[in-house]
């Protein structure tokens, strides 16, 4: 592993205990988007299947485990402890029109042909990419969010800005191309782009982050 692979991963964990924390201490889930918390959740079920197959190390193990676990505990938070604080009027993204077109292209293109799991990995590469926008989305409706959900979505984008700067060292060192992860993780710091702006604009300057709506 490369200094970009370990940093990643060490903001992804960030980003959730931030998320947990703000929850937690908060007792509230205003300004979080349930069906971006579903949808990766659906992204670690499907791409960690393997952990009842492989082995690769504990390291590799144990962050498995705590992504997808997780990931269902803040889903359980938002649906049923702190659901009077949900903002089910705002968060209407419609789910589906990001899960079908992610089926149909890890369908079209992944690794090993009749792969189940190969096939699962590549849906939720695809998926990853794009189950931020129905937060993004509902921060465009709400006009912002407050400083932990900024911090908890900066250090979210961020791991996948590491980890692009990750798979480029692993190219160079040991001459693996994964073009799915590549392509996939570009859209994804895309899709953060205007947010990045607004963060580094504001937030850094200990202002609220507000978006126009």
């Amino acid at each position: 592993m490369n200094i970009f692979r370990i940093s990643g991963d060490v903001l992804h964990l960030l980003s959730i205990v931030i998320l947990l924390f703000k929850m937690l201490t908060q007792r509230s889930c205003a300004g979080l988007s349930l069906k971006t918390q579903i949808l990766y959740a659906l992204v670690f079920t499907t791409r960690y299947l393997d952990l009842l197959f492989t082995w690769i190390s504990a390291y590799n193990t144990f962050m498995k485990l705590i992504f997808l676990l997780s990931s269902y505990h803040i889903v359980f938070l938002i649906k049923f402890r702190f659901r009077t604080s949900y903002d089910h009027k705002n968060d209407t993204f419609r789910v589906r029109y990001l899960i079908l077109p992610c089926l149909i292209l890890a369908f079209c293109f992944h690794r090993h042909w009749f792969h189940p799991i190969e096939f699962l990995w590549s849906f939720s590469e695809f998926l990853e990419a794009v189950a931020i926008l129905p937060q993004l989305f509902l921060l465009q409706r709400t006009g912002g969010a407050e400083t932990l959900t900024s911090h908890y979505l900066f250090a979210l984008g961020g791991y996948r800005v590491l980890y692009i700067l990750n798979w480029i060292v692993r190219y160079f060192t040991e001459g693996r191309t994964m073009w799915i992860s590549w392509i996939t993780g570009l859209v994804q710091t895309l899709l953060y782009a205007d947010f990045f702006f607004h963060y580094f604009t504001k937030v850094v300057h200990g202002k609220r982050l507000t978006l126009p709506n």
